[in-house]
């Protein structure tokens, strides 16, 4: 082929090329103006245009805008998902539980009925306690949740249009609380540790009853004298508040522990260990005054009827122990929710049984208490599983028994004078006590700081308090006593206000005092410092 012929062959060929790239540029125009701009000076597409090109094509969204956009996406997907999906769900279970309750029991799901002030009860305590827990200070950990609870049945009980709509009969209370009861004594039986009490013997043993009894007696003292109550009632109100409160000083102790404060000396462990103790001591030493208070006949007939049932408590829960033990054995399947079933309704037998038959006293409080610790004693891998199932039964009744502790106090029943002598009274019995719990300390080879720290550490009142407030108060309503009644409410508000006062006042001062006077463990630095790098990488 000759060059004339290439020229014109390079001619014929550039209208028609020109003409593509015409009608490209036009259709691009439409589009953007940065495609023309790239057309007219011939340039192909490069990876830098493209970019341009989708910045250019897409409107610019703030990450704030794209962010909610996604979480409304989410939130709204079909089908529902994650907190709506929760939350039709626990709608749906609400709706279908008061359904069921409608269509057998008729108007007690109804405004004024037992079982809607229940549902309004539990649902505000549950309410309450999340609040409460939301409110955190620096470098404390957050309040407990039974503060909340507490009030969330206080302001049910005194707002005048929620209470008249709120009512619950007093039976229905008092049967969930005596089950709330019944569910702490399993726990206090599941945290029993014989090591630990025989690792630190003596100063364990002082600890456990030093301030509990020095406390009732003292508290017996002020109510006979300053509020009135027989000495009967005065040592049932210093039984009640001469327990320390596990659902306070546990999960303190728990994290101090996990940060190595203390833990060289065993301080978490010894309050850890006495604290169980000390709550099964403030139990029984209440039921045994109960009993004594509320029988009839000579001194001597009462006193060997509570030997009587203290010697029939330990028999039967050694027995009952025994028996979940080996007739729940390993070969058996998987008998790890047999053994929690059969722990927790053995326990509320125990409790409701001996309330139907009258028997009020330290019998089943020793009985539940044996029977929990001797079923899981050879438990060993399993005794986590079976704390955990208990716990989530906890979980149902705690609202349930603050809630319901909280609504059995009346602003308008109150008189000042028998607020201030309540007040008065556990001022006096509280400065005692830590008093106490200092001298029950020395000679155990803590410091000063330590013994100060364990002295306000064994403040809190609050789980014992609120099973065993208001129990006094129910036995003298089924006795139809008048006079026994107030006595019983008298009890109820001392222990209503040492709740309110000193539960959140010693965690506070747990969480405050202990990274400040108890000493860390060394190698728990050193975990720290190893762990650094890591945690970097």
């Amino acid at each position: 082929m000759t060059d004339e012929d290439k020229t014109i062959e390079h001619a014929d060929s550039k209208p028609s090329t020109e003409v593509s790239h015409t009608a490209s540029a036009h259709q691009e125009t439409q589009e953007e103006i940065a495609m023309n701009l790239r057309n007219i000076n011939g340039n192909e597409p490069t990876e830098g245009n493209n970019q341009l090109k989708s910045s250019e094509k897409k409107p610019q969204e703030t990450p704030t805008e794209s962010n909610c956009l996604q979480r409304l996406r989410e939130t709204f997907a079909c089908p529902p998902h994650e907190l709506l999906a929760i939350a039709i769900r626990n709608a749906t279970m609400i709706v279908l539980l008061c359904t069921l309750v409608w269509l057998d029991h008729g108007s007690e799901i109804l405004p004024g009925g037992s079982v809607f002030g229940i549902i309004i009860v539990c649902s505000c305590a549950m309410i309450g306690g999340k609040l409460v827990g939301l409110i955190k200070l620096p470098t404390l950990p957050p309040l407990p949740s039974l503060f909340g609870m507490l009030l969330a049945g206080f302001l049910i009980r005194n707002t005048p249009v929620i209470s008249d709509n709120v009512q619950i009969q007093h039976e229905w209370s008092s049967s969930l609380r005596s089950i709330a009861l019944s569910i702490i004594l399993v726990r206090a039986g599941l945290g029993l540790d014989s090591k630990a009490l025989k690792k630190l013997k003596c100063v364990c043993v002082r600890l456990t009853m030093g301030p509990c009894l020095v406390e009732a007696c003292v508290s017996a003292l002020l109510a006979h004298f300053l509020m009135g109550l027989p000495w009967q009632w005065g040592f049932i109100l210093g039984f009640v508040l001469g327990a320390v409160s596990p659902a306070v000083v546990v999960p303190s102790m728990l994290l101090l522990k996990k940060e190595g404060y203390g833990v060289k000396k065993g301080v978490p462990t010894l309050l850890l260990a006495a604290g169980c103790f000390n709550a099964i001591l403030a139990i029984t030493g209440f039921n045994t005054c109960l009993g004594i208070a509320f029988s009839t006949g000579s001194t001597v007939v009462n006193v060997l009827s509570g030997v009587l049932q203290v010697l029939t408590g330990v028999a039967t829960g050694s027995l009952l122990g025994l028996f979940i033990q080996y007739f729940s054995s390993s070969d058996q399947g998987n008998p790890v929710w047999k053994r929690g079933f059969l722990v927790l309704g053995f326990s509320e037998l125990v409790v409701l049984g001996s309330l139907y038959f009258g028997f009020p006293g330290s019998g089943e409080i020793l009985c539940t208490v044996l029977m929990a610790f001797f079923a899981v004693t050879f438990w060993t891998r399993n005794k986590e599983v079976i704390e955990n199932i208990v716990r989530v039964a906890w979980i149902v009744f705690e609202p349930l028994l603050f809630g319901l502790l909280g609504a059995e106090v009346s602003v308008a029943s109150l008189r000042r004078e028998t607020v201030g002598l309540c007040v008065a009274t556990l001022g006096i019995t509280v400065l005692i006590r830590i008093l106490t719990t200092f001298l029950m300390v020395c000679f155990a080879g803590f410091n000063t700081e330590e013994k100060i720290f364990i002295a306000f550490a064994w403040l809190p009142k609050a789980t014992i308090q609120a099973a065993l407030g208001s129990v006094a108060l129910d036995t003298a309503r089924v006795y139809g006593d008048t006079l026994l009644e107030d006595y019983g409410m008298d009890v109820l508000t001392v222990a209503f206000l040492a709740i309110l006062i000193t539960a959140p006042i010693g965690h506070l001062l747990i969480g405050f005092l202990g990274p400040r006077l108890l000493q860390k463990a060394e190698h728990q630095d050193k975990d720290e410092e190893v762990g650094e790098p890591s945690e970097q990488v």
